[in-house]
């Protein structure tokens, strides 16, 4: 809880005061300069806007410019370090990575054509979601009274295969360099010179050279573009490990329902991929997670079954204590209650799908400088019992996007700090509120201390209990 209280504290450093100048950093992977000047030559190419890291969040920022009508006149670059990778018919077999999809996620993945593709290939709506404690009978249900969709589970690699298609249409605006690792930047001169670039200077591991007017990070939570900056990174692992798979249903249902469940070592969530399939997401402590991952088909597919229907953490007092304000909350509010549904029952899990990967929480002091942004990862991390990662980004896409076509309308310099800031004003203004708020349900979730167990009780029975609360909960989260 310490690094949340920690981000807070440094938030106002990182929203109002500026450095004036970088860190220099120098090392084997990656640095960023000011010693000398950069000479612009024939050889070095200017854009206006590289986006470095072509994974979902960096191929939609980049897709996004190429897109918007006002940025039409923009030399744009997207440099990515592993190959092209060449999507041929989808494989009848599901991803294990897959991530849910938001409401105003699929809107702005509409707004530049990529949706569409996303819909045609393959793509399973939910309409509820079901949360519930291990500890005690105490749940909370997500639905919207007129039965639209709450969010859409989606393969990661279906996600990337339709915003490269999307990055196709716009070849002439948007150039993609696949096996591009950037090993330094140079940084502007705070007092030009005649012989020197008032743009960045990006140096790729095979020789070739970039000028920049604006950098944009989109490489990941380990970001070399944060860490050459100068930027702080505030940050620590959970003592956990997420295990992902995909898993095949019993029988077939509408599954139409997000299930997740809170057990004391970490929440699992099973999102539903079609009437028979769903996929597991599994947060629990590092050595459970090596079991998990190396146990038989079938003791896996009994531990599953079992950490969604076994009440072995119960205890009778606090089931009496629930029970009791439960038939409290109902006299009050007596439509305000949910009945809890049973999840459907695992049979069995795809071959090789099982996988592990650790858990933590990181978060950026400043989003921007002087013709640097950085979005996605490379600027946030949260836990993934939120599902907001990925919708947090692209978040971070659209508001900046706006920001950029907002400024080439009028003319200015894209990489401005005055329309920067403003990107970094609103976004850490939502982005800190879901990290905190994650880091404190998992902090408050991972105990079955019987005077946590409580709180935490009357809380989820409280909420369930309240329209108005729900419907602003999930307002927040559909963004």
């Amino acid at each position: 809880m310490a690094a949340v209280v920690g981000l807070l504290l440094n938030r106002g450093a990182g929203l109002y005061r500026r450095k004036g100048l970088l860190l220099l950093l120098a090392g084997p992977v990656g640095s960023l300069s000011r010693q000398g000047s950069v000479r612009s030559n024939s050889s070095n190419a200017v854009y206006d806007v590289v986006v470095s890291g072509g994974g979902m969040v960096g191929a939609a920022m980049a897709a996004a410019l190429g897109h918007d009508v006002h940025l039409s006149d923009k030399k744009i670059l997207l440099l990515e370090a592993r190959p092209k990778k060449k999507i041929k018919d989808l494989s009848t077999e599901y991803s294990n990575r897959v991530s849910a999809i938001t409401p105003g996620s699929a809107t702005f993945l509409s707004s530049f054509g990529a949706w569409e593709h996303i819909c045609n290939m393959r793509i399973k709506p939910f309409r509820r979601m079901q949360v519930w404690d291990a500890c005690s009978e105490a749940l909370i249900m997500f639905e919207n009274d007129n039965l639209e969709d709450m969010g859409y589970i989606v393969e990661n690699d279906i996600i990337m295969s339709a915003l490269y298609k999307q990055l196709d249409t716009v070849s002439d605006r948007v150039e993609v360099l696949y096996r591009s690792r950037a090993i330094g930047y140079t940084w502007p001169l705070p007092h030009q010179s005649s012989d020197s670039s008032p743009w960045i200077q990006i140096d790729l591991a095979d020789g070739r050279r970039f000028q920049t007017k604006l950098l944009i990070g989109a490489d990941g939570q380990n970001s070399l573009i944060r860490k050459a900056a100068g930027i702080q990174n505030i940050n620590y692992q959970y003592d956990q490990s997420a295990v992902v798979a995909t898993l095949h249903l019993s029988e077939a249902t509408d599954n139409n329902v997000a299930w997740q469940r809170f057990l004391p070592s970490g929440p699992i969530a099973l999102l539903p991929l079609s009437d028979t399939a769903s996929s597991l997401v599994w947060s629990t402590s590092h050595e459970h997670a090596v079991q998990l991952q190396s146990m038989d088909e079938e003791n896996f597919v009994d531990s599953v079954n079992s950490a969604f229907w076994s009440n072995a953490n119960h205890s009778d007092f606090i089931d009496t204590a629930a029970s009791m304000f439960r038939s409290a909350v109902s006299l009050l509010m007596p439509s305000g209650t949910a009945a809890r549904q049973l999840p459907p029952s695992v049979a069995k899990v795809d071959p090789k799908s099982r996988a592990v990967f650790p858990l933590g929480l990181g978060h950026a002091t400043e989003y921007v400088q002087d013709r640097v942004a950085l979005i996605g990862d490379a600027a946030h991390r949260v836990h993934p019992l939120a599902g907001q990662g990925v919708n947090m980004g692209f978040g971070d896409i659209s508001c900046l996007t706006n920001y950029l076509s907002a400024a080439a309308f009028k003319g200015k310099d894209l990489g401005s700090l005055s329309h920067l800031l403003q990107y970094e004003r609103e976004r850490q203004k939502h982005n800190l509120s879901l990290v905190a708020a994650t880091d404190l349900l998992s902090r408050l979730y991972s105990t079955n201390m019987a005077p946590f167990v409580l709180l935490r009780t009357w809380g989820l029975q409280i909420t369930n209990a309240v329209p108005p609360v729900k419907e602003q909960i999930m307002a927040f989260a559909s963004k």
